[in-house]
């Protein structure tokens, strides 16, 4: 059972879910002020996985965001290396950006929850199929829910095809985080800024890719550019951008922009964020 027993852990559970419920309400009445988040004396750390998915952990709790183990999802054209997520520690939660197979992996949640837990996804969106022992829930925009020992909001997103997408705010060990799923550029930015700004790390999307399934073909960049990413970043009071969601090539109807990082490294020069480019499988410093 993932779940631990006995009414301390409820008592546990309560403590973090107002403190966490405080810190993130206190963005949005105090400039500038920081999430105190659940498990505050607990270290978070956080290891980046294949294409846009990544892993906080604690030492009591897993989280995973759009995690990715599915070598089908991409094919050739991915080279990431497909890290391992059915090593979980302690409790379990996952939460989706967007039904798409390259975000919402059945495998890859199959894993993480299988013998329970939480799944977590934006309204209106349908990710299928779940996992029978899992609590699958909707999450209601800008409210904090508590996942464990996480406090995660689903704040808006735009979607390259229109469909429902949400970002995630996740606030835990102390830290506060941004996953951008796969977004295009928004009108939410300032707000989430204010609201739950500064960050401690923000993880956006960074290919600008252009699609061609869909005709007419716009040509306009369906996920954040490198030039977007960096304003988003700094919108958003990040500490440091970690790019997300970049690396598919050899594909004629899926065409990112040419050297993403190399342009994200020029762009970041005297800005107030640092830029912190992570393989699949490394785990972010916060020196």
């Amino acid at each position: 059972m993932n779940a631990r027993p006995g009414t301390g852990r409820r008592g546990i559970g309560r403590r973090v879910f107002l403190g966490g419920c405080a810190g993130l309400a206190a963005a949005t009445l105090v400039p500038g002020a920081r999430a105190l988040a659940a498990g505050a004396s607990d270290a978070l750390r956080i290891q980046r996985l294949a294409w846009a998915g990544i892993r906080l952990q604690l030492p009591d709790a897993t989280l995973f965001i759009d995690p990715l183990v599915d070598p089908e999802a991409w094919g050739d054209a991915l080279p990431d290396r497909l890290v391992p997520v059915d090593d979980a520690v302690g409790d379990r939660s996952v939460l989706v950006t967007h039904a798409h197979p390259d975000h919402f992996d059945a495998m890859a949640v199959a894993q993480v929850l299988g013998e329970g837990g939480v799944l977590l996804h934006p309204q209106g969106a349908t990710p299928r199929p779940v996992p029978e022992a899992a609590r699958e829930r909707p999450a209601p925009w800008w409210e904090p829910q508590l996942v464990g020992d996480f406090t995660a909001a689903a704040v808006p997103a735009a979607d390259g095809y229109g469909d429902p997408q949400a970002s995630w705010v996740v606030s835990a060990g102390g830290r506060r985080i941004f996953h951008g799923g796969d977004t295009l550029w928004h009108g939410h930015w300032w707000r989430i800024g204010r609201q739950f700004g500064p960050f401690d790390a923000a993880f956006l999307p960074v290919n600008g890719a252009r699609f061609g399934w869909r005709q007419p073909a716009s040509g306009q960049p369906g996920v954040l550019t490198p030039e977007q990413a960096v304003a988003a970043a700094t919108i958003l009071g990040a500490r440091r951008l970690v790019p997300i969601h970049y690396g598919v090539g050899g594909m004629d109807e899926y065409v990112e922009v040419e050297d993403p990082v190399g342009r994200l490294r020029s762009l970041v020069r005297g800005r107030s964020f640092a830029l912190q480019v992570l393989a699949p499988g490394e785990w972010l410093e916060w020196v």
